[in-house]
């Protein structure tokens, strides 16, 4: 693919984030940074820049770019933010936080999609990012609290202990619903009297699993 192909893809890439509601500049900033080819390998690499989601190895998924888009806008992040990313999966969602707050821990069950996205961000040089193998049902009780927290698996409500790790006046993104129905994208922002609740889309999840994954 030459130069001038590849510059059409990203411009093609960016105006279909747009159109489907991501118009925070920081974050299309970030995704232009960001690009999403490393991320996929094999059979699915040349459909790096399209909209879709698509395979990735230990039978997950990298989420659709517009999801992705979606969900970063809707956590608000500020420069000085901590952020847990719970499903590292390709890591592209990760490099994308990285680029709008001051540090990212991402954890995974899959040992193997953990070492795969670290090489890519050292091959991108970011160095905020901590990547971690466990249980992110659990959160990261030793990094805790954080500023943002980012759920890229359904659960069926929004973990209790992901959100005793959320900052008062923080924000949590994360599908919520039954595995095989619907699925609903949810913002919970914890104040000083409790938790409130927004719903922004349907959507749909590979299902929060606890304990590691098989190739651990």
């Amino acid at each position: 693919m030459t130069d001038d192909e590849i510059a059409q893809r990203k411009m093609q890439f960016l105006y279909a984030l747009r159109s489907k509601g991501v118009t925070d500049k920081a974050v299309l900033e970030a995704m232009e940074a960001i690009d999403r080819g490393p991320f996929i390998r094999g059979l699915f690499a040349a459909r790096a820049y399209e909209d879709m989601p698509l395979p990735i190895a230990c039978g997950q998924t990298i989420s659709q770019p517009s999801v992705v888009g979606l969900m970063t806008q809707a956590l608000q992040i500020s420069p000085r933010d901590k952020v847990l990313e719970v499903g590292t999966g390709s890591g592209y969602q990760a490099a994308i936080l990285s680029k709008l707050a001051r540090r990212v821990y991402t954890v995974d069950r899959h040992q193997r999609l953990v070492r795969q996205a670290r090489e890519i961000f050292d091959a991108l040089n970011l160095t905020n990012i901590t990547a971690i193998t466990g249980d992110g049902s659990f959160g990261l009780p030793d990094q805790a609290p954080f500023d943002r927290i980012l759920v890229t698996a359904a659960a069926e409500d929004p973990p209790g202990p992901l959100l005793a790790q959320l900052k008062v006046g923080g924000i949590m993104v994360v599908p919520v619903g039954q595995s095989d129905a619907v699925q609903s994208l949810i913002r919970v922002r914890k104040t000083e009297t409790g938790l409130e609740y927004d719903e922004l889309r349907p959507v749909r999840f590979v299902p929060l699993l606890e304990g590691l994954g098989k190739d651990t």
